[in-house]
């Protein structure tokens, strides 16, 4: 969610690596069902189905009769997430309501992340039944189609975070930083802007790590899918393991980085919060009792 304290774990501070865990391959609907959390939470929430539908095909380029069963897959998949999550991330919003209003520690927000986090790998896991009867479907020059795009991919990445000077990147992603907070809380202060710039430079995340650990998962998925499509009956199996992979990097001291990076990225939002006025906090409040009447809305629409 752009604005929420799901926050903490996905600005640059610390959090993208994680962010990264939850935004690719089987998490795609998952993410995309997020789309929920904006400012037109209803028109996007309802346009989600073809947007997860047009992600896959940029990767897949699917035949006729592919796209017919991932289309309906993808319904399938939010009828379950209308009818189940949408009521319980209401209920996160309204418990976020009281959070906003006061301070907050580190651990509360993390506590909220890991919630979240939990969340969409139980929808990411809902995934794995349609991708195992697609797989096996998929033809060489599909999985070129999804190698091209992961390069493009990766140099998108370079493009927001690899290039420039250390002040030009640290700058974009302040620049990142104080517009989601922005949509947030309201225009910030100078001080809260240095406040900011100050978490972000001491953040332990690693532009070329997460680009590494990127490329790791790209690879990890072409050789799943290869897997799957030389021994079909294993694919639910294969692709949990995947699932698990992309939770807990295999990578050594990957792990430990990646906890570090949610950390900070915790205390960080902990300390901006801290740091708001009280109208600030009334309109954080009125952000998420908005957001929980779009939740609502959109849950009672079958």
């Amino acid at each position: 969610m752009k604005t929420s304290f799901a926050y903490a774990g996905r600005g640059q501070g610390g959090g993208a690596g994680t962010r990264r865990i939850i935004a690719r391959a089987l998490l795609v609907l998952a993410v995309a069902a997020l789309l929920a959390a904006c400012t037109t939470a209803r028109f996007a929430y309802n346009q989600a189905p073809h947007f997860s539908y047009w992600w896959l095909d940029s990767h897949f380029d699917f035949d006729d009769a592919q796209a017919e069963q991932v289309r309906g897959d993808i319904d399938a998949f939010f009828a379950w997430h209308r009818r189940e999550e949408l009521p319980a991330a209401a209920g996160l919003l309204r418990q976020w309501q009281a959070m906003a209003a006061r301070e907050l520690t580190a651990h509360e927000v993390c506590t909220q992340f890991e919630t979240v986090r939990a969340r969409l790998v139980g929808a990411g896991e809902r995934l794995i039944p349609p991708f195992a009867r697609l797989v096996p479907q998929l033809s060489a020059a599909q999985l070129q189609q999804l190698q091209r795009r992961q390069a493009r991919s990766d140099e998108e990445f370079a493009r927001d975070f690899l290039r420039g000077s250390p002040e030009q990147r640290l700058q974009r992603r302040l620049d990142q930083a104080v517009s989601r907070s922005e949509t947030f809380y309201g225009p910030l202060s100078a001080a809260q802007r240095e406040l900011l710039r100050r978490w972000l430079a001491e953040s332990p995340w690693d532009p070329e790590r997460a680009q590494a650990e990127r490329q790791r998962r790209q690879a990890d998925l072409l050789q799943t899918l290869r897997r799957i499509q030389a021994e079909p009956a294993q694919a639910q199996q294969a692709l949990q393991a995947h699932l698990q992979r992309l939770q807990h990097s295999p990578t050594p001291g990957y792990q430990a980085y990646s906890d570090a990076g949610v950390r900070h990225g915790c205390a960080q939002f902990a300390a901006l919060h801290n740091s708001t006025t009280p109208e600030q906090r009334r309109k954080a409040v009125r952000e998420l009792q908005s957001y929980e009447r779009d939740m609502e809305v959109l849950s009672a629409q079958r």
